[in-house]
């Protein structure tokens, strides 16, 4: 496996392409542990994932196994994000104050970022960059949302069967 990361200083928002080399890459044991677990070749398994190359690609079967290895989220961003979809993976968090202050400031945050966007888009012209990071960021914030909303449940369901 190469040591050299060929894709340095990504963003945050990532292609397929792009997203699946950085599953592979940052995966534990780099791409030669993915081809290990999966059972296929490396050097196959490493051509399929070079994220310059769109001549090769990982069947439906290897994609489902990447996903399933890796959990990778900018891998199921990028998998979801041209349907407009939300991925959301069950992990309650407890409903505390603490966890309601923490959606708050990112809340606040990302009401910041549009205000930020709004300045630049006055003229009601949105870049692709923008468009994406501001569909990131909202994603983020209903991960969380739905996080604590799991969380309490979970806490409601203990306290009436405990």
């Amino acid at each position: 496996m190469s040591r050299i990361d060929l894709l340095p200083g990504a963003g945050p928002v990532l292609t397929l392409r792009q997203a699946l080399y950085r599953a592979g890459r940052d995966y534990h044991g780099g791409i030669t542990r993915l081809a290990f677990d999966m059972g296929l070749e490396v050097d196959a398994l490493q051509k399929k994932l070079h994220h310059a190359d769109d001549r090769r690609w990982p069947t439906p079967d290897e994609l489902e196994e990447i996903v399933q290895w890796t959990a990778d989220p900018r891998l199921l961003d990028a998998l979801v994000r041209p349907a407009g979809a939300v991925w959301y993976r069950p992990k309650p968090v407890p409903a505390t104050n603490d966890a309601l202050q923490a959606v708050a400031k990112l809340l606040a945050e990302s009401g910041q970022f549009v205000g930020s966007l709004h300045d630049g888009a006055s003229d009601n012209v949105w870049t692709l960059p923008e468009v994406l990071n501001l569909e990131q960021r909202g994603m983020e914030v209903i991960r969380q949302v739905l996080a604590i909303m799991a969380g309490a449940r979970e806490a409601m369901e203990d306290a009436s069967h405990g």
